[in-house]
């Protein structure tokens, strides 16, 4: 009977053992935890004023971590010397910030974690935490608001910084690319609106810069920029409109350097339109000279005859916004030799014309040394229609008819360069494709303000083809490839058939684009399409 007693004692222990290894962990199949991390204390407490403190905590109810701290946080206004926040790459249940500024009287101060403190578990984000204090008696509670778009594109950038720029007798245009702004706060990867707050009353620069290198300063050679051409005055009711554009870089040329005989480099950033170059030495009378651009790099190249006898030259580069003075060393090189392209290979469009180009600039062109038949061995009539000295380019049009192949034969002596060489013998093929193999678009613009340019690009915004209008009319696409198109209107404010984006310094805004919310139906091979675009306002 005893045993028997302590038989059935033995079952019960094991048996409470079982169940409570079952019962340690979740089961499988259980709900995943999705509540977020709780604050459970904040030393000192959010929004306090009269802040003196050099280290703040943050204390949470669960482990935390923090990810992608360098993009998601803001400090609003910018510190001079960044706070050390702690954890990094480990958890904790508290986040430490360390102070390091002296910071200045009456100002408040916002840290926006955006997204970056999530529970160490899960990954369920606490989105958006703001810790705000005031080193005065209150707490700033002005806000702007607005949205960001991009002036050329459909879609703008992620994280692009918003900032005020207090307005006072020390302000000037020249401080965004100086000091940092009053107030700042951040797009982030998801939002194209704004929200900056806790500002004081006054008045204000609003801009938004895509900050390439985080430092909350603008470089025109790497940042997006918008600005608002007015200051704004808070309090405000308004939302504002920013569009972010490349600006065009100031010109700025490199030092010049002879690379082969009788051929200087001058390498360049900005637009190098206006520019001229002028020898400060003694030169012979005979003395010639020719600019031409590198199609790949921004790259001048002055090309002069005759050779000088002498160990440098003075050269001097104008532009309408900058003046250089170089010394040029002259050593005995070896001049370049002929080289000559032609675009297009393969397949050429029936609108599209043939282009030759050539490394040293053409001084003349022989029409009667170049023969141009099609695969029935025919003569076919070309014309030249222009010749570009900057990209040292020669068109040719001629009339194209369907599945033909047409061939190309130049003699030597038909294009000769400034320094008296001629071309070899050279052979060039390009052939047609079937009609049917294309497809054509009509488009109908509605609500446009003249003159416009249309433009059918892809989902990158690459340009694939472009129309131009002083007055309305249907945009006929014809023989184009099939696909997919978004389409673009450009309102070309000034007439000069570009688009042309803004300056800062100048006040200017970039012209209005718009754009198709979708992509049009798809053009298809052997088909006519016929669509419209209505433009909001």
């Amino acid at each position: 009977m005893r045993t028997t007693f302590l038989n059935f004692i033995l079952i019960v222990i094991i048996s409470c053992i079982f169940i409570n290894c079952a019962n340690r962990g979740t089961p499988e199949g259980g709900e995943k935890d999705v509540t977020p991390p709780e604050i459970v204390n904040t030393s000192p407490k959010n929004y306090s004023t009269n802040f003196k403190a050099k280290e703040i905590r943050i204390e949470f109810n669960e482990y935390i971590k923090i990810k992608n701290l360098q993009k998601q946080l803001i400090i609003s206004p910018p510190m001079k010397t960044q706070p050390e926040i702690t954890p990094l790459g480990s958890a904790s249940k508290t986040i430490r910030i360390r102070i390091f500024d002296t910071l200045p009287p009456n100002t408040t101060y916002a840290f926006n974690f955006g997204n970056s403190i999530e529970d160490n578990n899960e990954g369920n984000p606490y989105t958006y935490y703001r810790y705000v204090f005031s080193t005065g008696d209150y707490i700033d509670s002005l806000t702007v608001t607005g949205n960001i778009t991009d002036a050329l594109f459909r879609e703008p950038d992620t994280f692009v910084s918003v900032m005020l720029y207090e307005v006072d007798s020390t302000f000037t245009d020249s401080i965004i690319y100086k000091e940092t702004p009053k107030y700042i706060t951040n797009t982030l990867d998801s939002l194209t609106s704004f929200t900056i707050e806790n500002a004081k009353a006054g008045n204000y620069l609003l801009l938004a810069l895509k900050d390439k290198n985080g430092d909350n300063i603008y470089q025109q050679k790497s940042d997006k920029i918008a600005f608002k051409k007015d200051f704004i005055t808070l309090p405000t009711d308004s939302t504002y409109n920013l569009r972010l554009f490349n600006e065009i870089v100031d010109f700025n040329p490199s030092r010049p350097q002879l690379v082969t005989g009788e051929k200087i480099m001058i390498g360049y950033e900005g637009n190098p339109e206006g520019v001229t170059f002028s020898l400060n030495s003694e030169v012979p009378e005979d003395f010639e000279y020719r600019i031409t651009k590198d199609k790949k790099k921004d790259t001048l190249y002055y090309w002069y005859k005759p050779k000088l006898e002498v160990d440098s030259l003075v050269f001097n580069i104008a532009h309408p916004q900058i003046t250089k003075e170089y010394i040029v060393r002259i050593r005995d090189k070896e001049r370049d030799s002929l080289l000559m392209e032609a675009e297009p290979s393969g397949t050429i469009r029936y609108n599209e014309d043939f282009r030759i180009s050539g490394n040293i600039p053409f001084t003349n062109f022989d029409a009667s040394k170049i023969e141009l038949m099609d695969k029935d061995s025919l003569s076919v009539e070309f014309s030249l229609k222009s010749y570009d000295s900057i990209t040292n380019t020669y068109t040719l049009g001629f009339e194209k008819t369907e599945e033909n192949k047409y061939s190309m034969s130049i003699l030597p002596g038909a294009f000769t360069d400034f320094f008296e060489n001629t071309n070899d013998t050279l052979q060039y093929s390009v052939s047609t494709r079937k009609k049917d193999s294309y497809g054509n678009l009509r488009l109908n613009i509605y609500n446009a303000v003249y003159p416009i340019i249309v433009q059918l690009t892809d989902k990158k915004g690459d340009v694939k083809y472009e129309q131009y209008a002083t007055e309305q009319k249907p945009f006929d696409f014809l023989n184009i490839s099939p696909g997919n198109y978004f389409v673009r209107v450009i309102f070309d404010t000034n007439g000069n058939k570009v688009y042309d984006t803004g300056n800062y310094l100048k006040k200017i805004q970039p012209e209005i684009v718009k754009h198709s919310e979708k992509e049009v139906e798809e053009v298809r091979a052997g088909w006519d399409l016929e669509t419209s675009f209505t433009l909001k306002d």
